[in-house]
């Protein structure tokens, strides 16, 4: 039941912020006392707002842990993994430990891609699923047209609905194929995680009967389900049929000004070191050009982008009271959005606990120079196959540092924390030409590659760096038996209908094109130089290889190309044998490289 009256004008006196504590000051000796319940606060019943239980689906592939000593401490989990910046309360762990919990994270669709940025929520949300508890990822089909103005200093670009509408499907599309492919791998190595269960808390049996009756209206929200027991939800659906005045009289009245400029996101756009009246007086005059300034990020901000947080915070309390969400994680520069709306459902859900939701911020994902991944930075690895290839987001992982790869490993990864261990042993035993191996980074790119582009493409991106790369192996690129057979037994194990045009890598040319013809007019059709004159002087200078075989020039007027050994012929998959055919390497200079693919 919701306050009224003298009690709720008590409520609102004695209102105040959530307190934030970092990870290293919570421990199981040091946690608040567990606050019991109110009778109405799980269900939360609302006043005039049909009850909407928590999602009922568990991860089908674990079994059920019955006993506390299995469990896993969620938050010893995620710290030790990197993967907590800041929480709201230290209560959170024993909020955690007394029932299932509904949790969210946003995603703003301001691309038509997540990136490797993004993944650090995501790998939460599954360390949250797989200790029982209901995830939801929140798209933001209508915020999305403001866009979020945290760690920004420039206002976004406003998105059309047809381009915001295009970005929530491909977001929606990379989603389910991530938490579907994270289902996969644990279903594959239950085994190995004795620890990583699913803990299904047993609820009353009244609120059981509620769950199961009420779970078909639940999908009016236009709920997906992911995989995991995650759903997909879009705020677009119950923020589209809200008016102004409506969202004025239930949101904007219980904010407060102090709190709202106080925020990050807010005071690093303003001047506050001016007054208030400076401001007010050079509103009028600064009007006129503020839609170009605010771009160059001298104009301050807009009311739209002020008004984001509210939007946020209504997103969280509109969740909270129909599903019973209580937390809600992010990026470290979500902080604000998210305490405001701790701020809303405390002022406004009747509940008389004093603690009804909680936050939980993440670290961003930087290199261990402090560099930030993502659109903002111009650096962002893209998750869709069309922007990143699989090729190169293969690559970005195996290139990762070796002061970055541990870190990476335990947040990016399903990895244990003793598997985790073993990997770098592995790496760091034998010095530096052990290191050189980059078994950890080998481990990271297999990983995270086959969560996001699929195990198929894991082969296909192992296959092609065996190729691509084979020749660094050694020290000069000659015509060594070896070298050639090194990139003959990977090229035997390519596929070549896995390989699609953003890899970059194929092209396919008829057998008339290649056999008998003048190696300086092949890398030109190859595309691998401009012209043959460049051809010809690579030649000159030993500079072309079939197959890491080095080509020596003939007579001065070019070589035939190779016969019909140097082809390697290429099986194909399955019983119809799609992506069979010969190929083989042609390299020209110490990067241009293809592979041929004889038609």
């Amino acid at each position: 039941m919701g306050l009224s009256g003298k009690a709720a004008k008590a409520a609102y006196l004695t209102w105040r912020r959530p307190s934030v504590v970092a990870p290293s000051t919570i421990s199981r000796t040091n946690v608040a006392t567990p606050i019991t319940p109110h009778p109405g606060a799980l269900p939360c019943h609302y006043p005039n707002v049909p009850f909407r239980a928590p999602y009922t689906t568990a991860v089908t592939t674990t079994s059920t842990i019955s006993s506390s000593s299995n469990t896993v401490d969620l938050i010893d989990e995620l710290d030790k993994r990197g993967l907590i910046q800041t929480i709201t309360s230290r209560s959170l762990r024993s909020h955690l430990a007394s029932s299932s919990r509904t949790v969210y994270s946003g995603v703003d669709p301001s691309a038509p891609s997540l990136h490797v940025g993004n993944l650090l929520p995501l790998f939460t949300l599954v360390h949250f699923a797989r200790c029982g508890h209901k995830p939801i990822v929140l798209v933001g089909g209508a915020t999305g047209s403001i866009g979020d103005p945290s760690g920004r200093s420039t206002e976004r670009n406003a998105l059309d609905k047809i381009t915001l509408d295009a970005n929530v499907q491909g977001i929606k599309t990379q989603l389910k194929a991530f938490f579907e492919n994270v289902q996969e791998y644990y279903h594959h190595h239950r085994h190995q995680y004795p620890r990583s269960q699913d803990v299904s808390f047993p609820l009353p049996p009244q609120q059981q009967t509620e769950f199961e009756s009420l779970s078909e209206p639940a999908k009016r929200d236009g709920e997906v389900e992911l995989g995991m027991g995650v759903k997909l939800m879009n705020n677009y659906t119950w923020t589209a049929g809200v008016t102004l005045l409506d969202f004025l009289g239930s949101v904007g009245r219980h904010a407060r000004l102090t709190h709202m400029l106080a925020r990050d996101s807010v005071a690093s756009r303003l001047n506050l070191s001016t007054s208030l009246s400076s401001s007010s007086s050079s509103f009028s005059s600064s009007s006129s050009s503020s839609s170009s300034s605010s771009t160059k990020g001298g104009g301050g901000m807009s009311y739209t982008e002020f008004s984001y947080q509210l939007l946020q915070a209504f997103d969280f309390s509109y969740l909270h009271r129909t599903h019973c969400c209580t937390i809600q994680i992010g990026g470290s520069d979500q902080l604000g959005n998210i305490t405001a709306g701790i701020d809303l459902i405390r002022r406004t859900s009747g509940l008389t606990i004093s603690e009804p939701a909680f936050g939980l911020t993440l670290p961003l994902l930087t290199t261990s120079k402090g560099e930030k991944f993502g659109k903002s930075a111009g650096n962002a690895v893209w998750l869709d196959q069309s922007k990143t290839s699989d090729l190169e987001f293969y690559q970005f992982f195996l290139k990762t540092n070796d002061n970055d790869v541990q870190r990476y490993l335990n947040a990016l990864t399903l990895l244990s924390g003793q598997e985790v261990e073993e990997v770098m042993k592995q790496h760091t035993e034998g010095g530096k030409e052990k290191k050189e191996r980059r078994i950890a980074q080998t481990v990271l790119a297999d990983h995270i590659t086959s969560l996001i582009r699929g195990k198929k493409n894991v082969e296909k991106c192992k296959a092609l760096t065996d190729i691509l790369f084979s020749h660094t192996t050694t020290t000069t690129c000659t015509a060594t038996v070896q070298g050639e057979q090194m990139v003959k037994n990977a090229l035997e194990r390519l596929d070549l209908s896995s390989i699609t045009k953003e890899d970059n890598i194929v092209t396919e040319l008829k057998k008339d094109q290649v056999m008998g013809q003048d190696i300086t007019k092949l890398v030109v059709n190859a595309g691998l130089v401009k012209s043959r004159a460049e051809a010809k002087r690579l030649l000159a200078s030993g500079g072309l290889y079939i197959n890491n075989k080095q080509v020596s020039k003939d007579g001065g007027v070019g070589l035939m190309l190779v016969n019909e050994t140097d082809l390697v012929q290429v099986k194909g998959q399955g019983e119809s044998g799609r992506g069979r055919g010969a190929v083989c390497l042609l390299r020209a200079g110490k990067g241009a490289v293809k592979v041929i693919h004889v038609t």
